[in-house]
């Protein structure tokens, strides 16, 4: 697939979805939004396969929002709707989909990045990766369901101190606290991901589509809906338009 994304058949019925921005650290787009979710569907739709391995090229899996694109995508309340829901279009796409999906990230993962990284099956990180929510520092709101899976998974003392405080963390630290399920050297990254999605693919492909549904917060589709609201509130604050225009 051209554009923003990639993708690659390996072998053992595994797809590789790679995010392809690496010259701005595969920052968030309308365009990589479409991209990625065509790739999820597609292999989606294909029998042949069995599990997805989502990574990014160069030195980051997903550095969240492109702020040198804020403008853009907030000009005014239905383009900022249509951005917000495509964002939750891949988790959608990520989490209830047929294919279960690998995330091997090095670099950074940061803000929509990491919560794409949770809504994967699991993931397998490079040592030097690391990780934190900056939404709310810039005046907007995290998205992917975070608020609703990420208290699962680290308490909710912690889950606010990192998506309100936007507190950086390294991969072990996302081990230690459930969020990666494996810290890899990061030569080894894709080997140890591609094991891993082979493993998951050679499993009976009915019940583990049920787990995975099962699995999902049960409150995912509301919190989804109110980071949504939120989200949309704040792209048209004029305070984070005047907080952004400080990135550099």
């Amino acid at each position: 697939m051209a554009g923003t994304v990639r993708t690659e058949d390996a072998t053992g019925g595994v797809r590789i979805i790679t995010l392809d921005r690496p010259y701005r650290l595969n920052a968030i787009v309308p365009a990589l939004l479409e991209d990625l979710i065509a790739a999820l569907e597609a292999a989606d739709r294909d029998p042949a396969v069995g599990a997805a391995v989502l990574t990014g090229a160069g030195r980051a899996f997903c550095a969240g929002d492109d702020l040198k694109e804020f403008a853009d995508q907030s000009r005014d309340e239905a383009t900022a709707r249509t951005y917000v829901g495509r964002i939750q279009d891949v988790t959608r796409a990520i989490m209830l989909g047929r294919v279960p999906v690998i995330a091997a990230v090095r670099g950074w993962a940061v803000g929509g990045g990491l919560e794409w990284m949770l809504n994967c099956d699991f993931a397998v990180a490079a040592e030097g990766a690391r990780f934190f929510f900056p939404e709310i520092g810039w005046g907007m709101f995290s998205t992917g369901g975070a608020t609703a899976l990420l208290p699962r998974l680290v308490g909710l003392a912690r889950a606010r101190a990192l998506i309100m405080l936007g507190k950086r963390f390294d991969a072990r630290a996302a081990q230690e606290w459930g969020l990666v399920w494996k810290v890899v050297a990061d030569e080894a990254l894709m080997e140890e991901a591609l094991a891993l999605a082979r493993r998951i693919s050679a499993l009976p492909a009915e019940p583990v589509r049920a787990l995975r549904r099962i699995l999902a917060a049960p409150e995912l589709a509301a919190a989804m809906a109110a980071e949504t609201e939120a989200t949309v509130r704040g792209f048209l604050d004029p305070e984070t338009a005047k907080r952004i225009s400080t990135f550099r």
